[in-house]
């Protein structure tokens, strides 16, 4: 849909995954699926490391905002998604399709860093054990998950604004799931050069600073597992940095190519692809990684379940709740 230059943009239209009509109903039920194992999958980390004083550590407390970011971020635009599987109308309103862009670039950006401060921690847990409880006390705990929101929602809100203050009058059809910087910058007809180069800067930045982090922490764990001299030593070492190292290389992986590039037609389209992955596959899978490759919160999972069928079993508990 053209627009003249005398227009104003009071909603945008979402041409979502595909034009294909056949292909609506299955994929709504595929990503409706995908949602609601993401939703259980997080929720479920977040109640279960509440409910188990053992998971009560500074590597559980990081884990636990890492699920509420995670949910957040896929429902900022799943169920905007769903709804235009099922209907005619894909529109958006310009208020709602900057409130979506904002919080998907906050939330994204947070997630840098919070897995930035799970890298830290495992780095004073197994490079200095001994001055573990003071380096990362609760107060320390708190400030490194804090910074991320507050970093995050500031730069957030500063991309944001700098998308929308762009004069749009090519089209108000947006080539995308959910309203994106890179597609948005393609219907302006304003000069987008301070745009493009704040994105760049940003995604580089943010990038790189935060992979940094997670990679010189990883550098000194390795370096100092490899001196532990019993093999069974080096394997936990290594076990208790595996689940964050699956979920690093996964959501990193489907990143590098999405934010440091400028947009044309065909970085747009592969764009849309790519931000699946980060959208809902990576939160989707992140519980399954941390609960599947960790012993105790497994065994915190087995603990919940059998007290909660001693309180509705008839017979009487065996054993004093934990």
């Amino acid at each position: 849909m053209s627009i003249t230059n005398s227009s104003t943009v009071t909603e945008f239209i979402l041409l979502g995954l595909t034009d294909r009509p056949e292909l609506q109903p299955v994929l709504f039920v595929l990503f409706l699926l995908a949602y609601l194992v993401t939703v259980l999958g997080n929720l479920g980390m977040v109640v279960l490391i509440r409910l188990d004083a053992r998971l009560h550590t500074p590597m559980y407390f990081f884990l636990t905002h890492l699920a509420l970011v995670d949910l957040c971020y896929t429902s900022n635009a799943t169920p905007q998604m769903l709804a235009s599987f099922l209907s005619h109308k894909k529109t958006i309103s310009f208020a709602g399709c900057f409130t979506q862009c904002y919080i998907f670039i906050a939330l994204l950006l947070t997630e840098f860093y919070m897995l930035a401060a799970m890298a830290y921690d495992r780095y004073v847990a197994i490079c200095n054990p001994l001055r573990y409880s003071v380096k990362m006390s609760r107060r320390v705990c708190i400030s490194l998950a804090t910074l991320p929101y507050a970093y995050g929602f500031s730069d957030g809100l500063f991309q944001a604004i700098l998308t929308f203050r762009l004069t749009f009058c090519k089209s108000n059809v947006i080539n995308h799931f959910y309203c994106a910087d890179p597609p948005l910058m393609k219907l302006s007809c304003s000069d987008t050069y301070v745009k493009e180069h704040a994105m760049l800067i940003s995604a580089g930045f943010n990038l790189s600073t935060s992979l940094s982090i997670i990679l010189v922490s990883y550098a000194c764990i390795v370096a100092t597992v490899l001196r532990i001299r019993s093999a069974e030593g080096r394997r936990k070492a290594f076990s208790t940095c595996g689940s964050h190292m699956t979920a690093v290389t996964l959501f990193y992986g489907t990143l590098f190519c999405m934010y440091v590039r400028p947009p044309t037609d065909e970085t747009v389209e592969q764009s849309k692809i790519i931000a699946v992955f980060y959208t809902f596959v990576s939160p989707m899978v992140n519980p399954l990684i941390y609960s599947l490759r960790n012993k105790d919160v497994k065994q915190a999972l087995k603990n919940v379940i059998r007290r909660n069928i001693i309180r509705t079993g008839s017979m009487p508990p065996l054993f004093n709740k934990t």
